[in-house]
């Protein structure tokens, strides 16, 4: 399917494995996927001590591997991952998944240098911080800032590539016996309800049409791209994206229904929880009724609200978290933010479903006392 006017082909993929790994992601970065923190910390604390410690290291430090995934066989579920990982060289699982902190040349040849002499120094140090810091908006900033001590965590991986590769099977598969295995049959059919409506939805839409409606957002400069979509449970709120090719980018999209919840059992519906507590702040309804009524840059909004950049930068995210803003590229370094309306008014839907839901159980919960009494 293609797009001549946006330049865009599209394609599908599909498979638990993804979610195994992204949902290790989320878990150990909540705030940037509006899950709350505290449910994440218990997730993590039902890992054995040294694995917990272990997947902080790695998933705190490097992306996650998509393209690896991308690259196997179907069905592409978590016993596939399991599989494919254990049959590679354990020294070499590292290199394979090309697990590094952004993903640029400078920083696979620097750190396949450590994992070659099996050491590194002071210059090393500070070869790796400074790629780091340069290039680290190549793939956002949910890792984080980057550090001499989150540096040297990754230098100490590398200079023993066998050892992380015995442990990291290990961890993932206890990752998956402790958790994502119950985890893993919740969303299976979801996943395959999502993917089904997002073709429909592209029977209707194409190219970069398409890819707004499902969250999923492009440069508006970019070249002709082959764009791969894939659902996603785990990250229904942020969109991610890792290049697979110089042409080609892998994107996933949201597959979580909005009246339901990330945490199992939890009756109320994450999406209105994150759009509630998003309009609780008197600033982000005063950036709302802006961006209603027009499209700007953070700067311009700062001017208005007469406050710093960063402060508006930082209640953007939380807007965006909640999928109640999104932005255009506007030139080659600025954003231009506008309010997504129908998420708004689905808020208002969702609370009124939810709410009205929930006087029938009570209701019902009334019957069944007076049954008995």
């Amino acid at each position: 399917m293609a797009d001549q006017k946006n330049r865009i082909k599209i394609s599908w993929d599909q498979g638990t494995g993804y979610d195994f790994l992204i949902s290790l992601h989320v878990l150990h970065f909540p705030d940037a996927f509006g899950l709350r923190g505290a449910w994440a910390a218990g997730v993590r604390s039902r890992l054995p001590n040294e694995v917990r410690e272990f997947l902080e290291d790695v998933v705190g430090n490097f992306r996650t591997p998509l393209d690896w995934v991308y690259g196997l066989p179907s069905p592409k579920d978590t016993a596939t991952v399991l599989l494919s990982l254990k049959q590679i060289p354990e020294n070499e699982r590292l290199t394979t998944l090309q697990l590094y902190p952004v993903r640029h040349p400078d920083m696979a040849e620097l750190l396949n240098d450590v994992m070659e002499k099996g050491s590194w120094d002071q210059k090393t140090v500070n070869d790796a911080l400074y790629i780091w810091r340069t290039h680290t908006k190549d793939v956002g900033s949910i890792l984080g800032t980057p550090s001499s001590y989150r540096v040297e965590t990754i230098l100490k991986i590398y200079a023993e590539p066998a050892t992380f590769g015995r442990r990291y099977l290990k961890a993932l598969s206890t990752y998956y016996e402790v958790f994502f295995s119950e985890e893993e049959k919740r969303i299976e059919t979801k996943l395959e309800q999502a993917m089904q409506k997002a073709q429909k939805l592209a029977e209707v839409k194409q190219g970069a049409d398409l890819l707004d409606a499902l969250g999923v957002k492009m440069r508006a400069d970019a070249p002709e791209q082959n764009v791969v979509l894939v659902p996603s449970y785990w990250c229904s709120t942020v969109a991610l994206d890792t290049p697979l090719e110089p042409d080609q980018t892998l994107a996933l999209f949201g597959a979580r229904p909005e009246e339901e919840s990330l945490v199992p059992g939890e009756i109320v519906p994450d999406d209105l929880l994150k759009r509630l507590k998003a309009m609780t702040d008197p600033t982000r309804l005063r950036i709302l009724r802006y961006l209603l009524q027009e499209q700007l840059t953070p700067a311009e909004l700062a001017r208005r609200l007469r406050l710093r950049a960063p402060t508006v930068t930082h209640h953007l995210h939380v807007l965006k978290t909640a999928g109640m803003v999104q932005y255009v590229k506007k030139g080659k370094n600025e954003h231009l933010y506008y309010a997504k309306m129908e998420s708004i008014k689905g808020m208002y839907v969702l609370l009124k479903d939810f709410l009205e839901q929930d006087v029938k159980e009570v209701e019902s919960f009334d019957l069944f006392d007076n049954a008995f009494f």
